[in-house]
């Protein structure tokens, strides 16, 4: 067997991932809902079952290594959910809210293109080369994703700058984020 430690490391890497894709799946509805532009919306809902189908090869992956995905949280993911979630409390609106969850969506495209890339790496050095097939093939989906919220950000974030924004429903008082104080 190559590398014992590798592969260790490799399950260690895919359990990560695993784990944060998972995060995903119950974060990208609340992301959606937040939207205001309608394009994003269906860009988050879209991504939702593409990062369905993630977990999916994740999972056929850890039957090949007859391994158990489970016992890994990963953390960055968690912490990027949770700041991702901050722009929806933020009291942005219409573009503004929408060039926020933008810029929340793709660092977490940048962490799963990382940790695609490196899982992929793993892979192909332990020779398991269709592993490295499924992972490409997600590695290419995430940079894809990336890309659209790069196009979608150049209009949404030229609107945001001139002030347009596209209406909202309206919050209730105990809805609205009340303003941060300066000492």
């Amino acid at each position: 067997m190559p590398n014992a430690g590798l592969r260790d490391l490799y399950i260690d890497e895919l359990k990560d991932i695993y784990n944060a894709e998972n995060q995903l799946v119950k974060a990208l509805p609340k992301l959606a809902r937040a939207a205001a532009s309608d394009e994003l919306r269906q860009g988050f809902e879209e991504h939702l079952e593409q990062t369905k189908g993630h977990v999916e090869r994740l999972e056929q992956i850890f039957q090949m290594l007859d391994e158990s995905p489970k016992g890994k949280k990963c953390k960055g993911m968690e912490g990027l959910i949770e700041e991702g979630s901050e722009a929806t409390q933020e009291g942005y609106e219409g573009s503004l809210l929408d060039s926020a969850l933008i810029g929340a969506a793709q660092r977490v495209e940048h962490y799963e293109i990382a940790a695609y890339g490196t899982a992929r790496s793993f892979a192909e050095l332990l020779g398991e080369n269709d592993q490295v097939s499924l992972l490409e093939e997600t590695l290419q989906e995430e940079k894809e994703t990336d890309e659209k919220l790069t196009e979608l950000a150049k209009q949404i974030n030229s609107e945001a700058n001139e002030g347009v924004a596209e209406p909202r429903a309206p919050q209730s008082k105990d809805d609205r984020k009340k303003p941060k104080r300066v000492a």
